[in-house]
């Protein structure tokens, strides 16, 4: 048996940024995963083949409408299989660079399974065998998976989850998709410029329903705009497999029924945690539905196991809060000075087009706490960059406190807004009022002057609406 300080299930952002942090600090560490690659599921079927696939869209989309800037291409041509040999190539790179790093901060890598056998001991099933490694402390970053509607399976030539669905080596006449939270609309947005007939379907009132309720009617105004049909309150009543792909039939909000015809089928209702298989029963960690209960430094019921990532209860399934959550548990083991995670500073970016970035309480939900809101907000059309872009849908709001100026939340529709938070981000961390952030000079011509001018829209002072 191995002894380490540290043992991560898992090579996801959140898995790897933990272990390098832990070799940072000096941690004996071993990272476990799975996969044959390094990288867990953003980087291979996530969020990275995903932008890659989205930057496509938008080149293309200049392209189709490049006269538009005074260039004239003669039939332009999408090259799907080379888009995904593009796609792979940026996937590889950057797992091979995790590779790299393991070995730069003394990580042990093990290829296996990982099984937690209780007292700090984790089970590994290898390709040779069993091996058993023990630490002082170990991490559960295994992820998630997407979830499936009830009697459906997975396949890759009919229905499709965000596993499948990028393997496709031609662009379907016709796409419905089930869902509207990032991975179904990003989807969408993607294979509608690349020439599909796309539908959306969403059993809840609204697109992107965990967005300001201005944002989600923005998405859907501006999706109809772009040919996309999207039917919101819509309930998937049966999906049966045809000869030339899968006829939906779908309950309306105003109660019709009505039959869809596509080629494919993308579900995209959720994931699921990773952690029913990991030796939970072994150990004193507590579950809700298969998320692991954790307190303010990502420390379960069992001693010395963490966890971080898709499998917490309580936090969004991102990226980046799995390697925050990473720097919380790694630092708090180490002994070393770091902040919790502040559920309320976590940023959302949804990569469609018009794209979307958001930090804090929506208006519904701030006006829900008591607060005395104002709402400062600005268009797109103002804005001299966005001119240039040609990208005028969408908006900049900014929710804040009537009394102290505090900033609530900012929310963005429009150009590159999965960038321009940040600025947000940055601010709320920082507890800016809205005041600082008009008296903060932002260089013109540029799109986040948008962001300064809604700061001025709170107090009705914006200049170029």
């Amino acid at each position: 048996m191995v002894s380490h300080d540290l043992i991560v299930i898992g090579s996801g952002p959140g898995g790897y940024s933990a272990a390098i942090r832990a070799g940072q600090y000096g941690l004996k560490t071993a990272l476990i995963e799975k996969f044959p690659k390094l990288g867990g599921t953003c980087l291979h079927v996530g969020c990275i083949p995903t932008k890659a696939l989205l930057h496509t869209a938008e080149v293309w989309d200049y392209f189709q409408h490049s006269a538009e800037q005074g260039i004239h291409c003669e039939n332009p041509r999408l090259d799907l299989p080379g888009v995904l040999k593009r796609k792979t190539g940026i996937v590889d790179k950057h797992a091979k660079g995790i590779e790299f790093l393991m070995k730069k901060n003394k990580v042990e890598t093990v290829a296996g399974f990982g099984t937690l056998k209780g007292k700090g001991r984790v089970e590994v099933q290898t390709a040779t065998g069993t091996r058993m490694l023990e630490g002082r402390h170990i991490i559960v970053a295994s992820g998630s998976e997407a979830r499936m509607l009830p009697g459906l399976e997975a396949d890759p030539e009919r229905i499709l989850t965000n596993v499948e669905i990028l393997e496709m080596k031609q662009v379907p006449a016709r796409l419905a998709v089930i869902g509207a939270g990032a991975v179904g609309v990003e989807f969408a947005s993607i294979f509608a410029r690349f020439g599909s007939k796309v539908t959306v379907l969403e059993m809840l009132p609204r697109l992107v329903p965990v967005e300001d309720e201005d944002v989600s009617k923005e998405l859907e105004r501006s999706f109809k705009k772009q040919g996309i049909a999207c039917e919101t309150g819509a309930r998937v009543e049966k999906v049966e497999k045809t000869a030339r792909g899968v006829r939906l039939t779908v309950t309306l909000k105003t109660g019709k029924q009505e039959t869809i015809e596509a080629e494919k089928l993308l579900v995209a209702v959720g994931r699921k945690p990773n952690t029913d298989k990991i030796g939970l029963e072994n150990t004193r960690a507590e579950t809700d539905g298969g998320f692991l209960k954790v307190n303010e430094y990502q420390q379960t019921g069992e001693p010395g196991l963490y966890a971080i990532g898709d499998v917490v209860a309580g936090t969004p399934q991102l990226a980046h809060v799995a390697t925050m959550e990473g720097m919380v548990a790694v630092a708090h083991m180490a002994g070393k000075p770091w902040r919790p995670v502040n559920k309320n500073r976590i940023p959302g970016a949804t990569y469609t087009e018009p794209g979307i970035g958001s930090v804090g309480l929506t208006e519904a939900q701030a006006r829900e706490k008591g607060y005395k809101v104002k709402v400062g907000k600005f268009p797109f059309l103002g804005n001299s960059k966005a001119t240039i872009l040609g990208s005028h849908d969408g908006f900049v709001k900014v929710v804040a406190d009537e009394k102290y100026g505090e900033i609530l939340g900012v929310h963005i529709i429009g150009p590159h807004a999965y960038e321009l938070i940040a600025e947000a981000v940055a601010a709320m961390e920082a507890e800016a009022t809205v005041e600082t952030m008009i008296a903060t000079i932002h260089a013109h011509p540029t799109l986040y002057e948008a962001v300064g001018e809604a700061f001025n829209a709170v107090y009705g002072q914006a200049i170029h609406a």
